[in-house]
């Protein structure tokens, strides 16, 4: 099996308000200097934990700080208050809501991004002189299509499996869609320490937060044979807990943060399939 196979959609993440992005020289702009830029995260949102993780793997505490925010926003429109000057400072009369991620220059007092994968790529492309290379050269297509395998046939596939208010058929249709992508992504890994090559990139990354959103939200709302046909991948959930005991994943797991969260969000029934745990993720647990 190779990655390019899987079926190419469109991004389901929201449209970001801020869409600035890191270059190599001052022409850009906003350009690669160390202590220049910070981060607002939230670890709980599987956008701020995938960038937390890149973060980490990058070591880059010192070069671009990061705040990390509560699980659930202080604001009814799911803003936070706290990055409301932030927003307000970057766009004359903003009236959205203040969301994380956030990437923001110490310098002007503005917003570069809210796009997270685009901030996830700039660090890993302009700031990995102390850490692996998560994106090296020739592999951005196969990236690519790992995040659109995990954000489309993975992680929509589990959500419409575990909605209570769509037809039965269509519901065991999505369930059949998501066994059959962790079938193949077990064959791939069954004898593979990674994604992708013979090393960590942010396909890794990717693929670890989606499998790890799968155990701790999806699972609520499964029925329990869908559950369980979930659970039948030994190399796919092998993969995940070796990862989740990498200091630079498990250290960023808030699994009350993330339950809080859904509890927050979520409006869909309990189902059957929520008391089969998959993963004993506390186990790695980094707070």
């Amino acid at each position: 099996m190779s990655v390019t196979p899987f079926t190419r959609h469109s991004s389901a993440r929201p449209a970001p308000a801020f869409h600035g992005r890191i270059g190599l020289d001052a022409r850009s702009g906003h350009y690669a200097v160390p202590r220049r830029y910070r981060l607002h995260l939230n670890t709980a949102c599987p956008d701020g934990l995938r960038i937390a993780i890149t973060h980490s793997l990058l070591r880059l505490d010192d070069t671009c700080p990061a705040v990390h925010l509560p699980a659930v926003p202080d604001c009814p429109d799911g803003g936070y208050t706290g990055l409301r000057p932030l927003y307000d400072a970057s766009a004359h009369r903003y009236t959205g809501p203040a969301h994380a991620p956030v990437l923001s220059d110490d310098w002007s007092g503005r917003i570069v991004s809210t796009h997270a994968p685009g901030i996830a790529r700039d660090l890993a492309l302009h700031f990995a002189a102390n850490g692996p290379q998560l994106r090296p050269c020739g592999t951005e297509s196969e990236i690519d299509a790992v995040e659109q395998l995990c954000a489309v046939t993975i992680e929509e596939a589990a959500q419409l499996a575990g909605s209570a208010d769509v037809d039965p058929a269509e519901r065991a249709a999505a369930a059949d869609r998501l066994v059959d992508t962790l079938q193949a992504l077990e064959r791939w890994l069954e004898d593979r320490e990674y994604m992708l090559r013979e090393q960590l990139t942010a396909a890794d990354v990717e693929l670890w937060v989606t499998l790890l959103r799968l155990d701790t939200v999806h699972r609520h709302h499964l029925d329990a044979s869908a559950v369980h046909r979930v659970t039948e991948q030994p190399a796919l959930w092998a993969y995940a807990r070796r990862f989740a005991a990498h200091p630079a994943f498990g250290t960023h797991l808030d699994l009350d943060g993330i339950a809080r969260r859904h509890h927050a969000h979520c409006q869909g029934l309990e189902a059957a399939g929520a008391a089969v745990q998959i993963l004993d993720w506390a186990t790695h647990a980094g707070r």
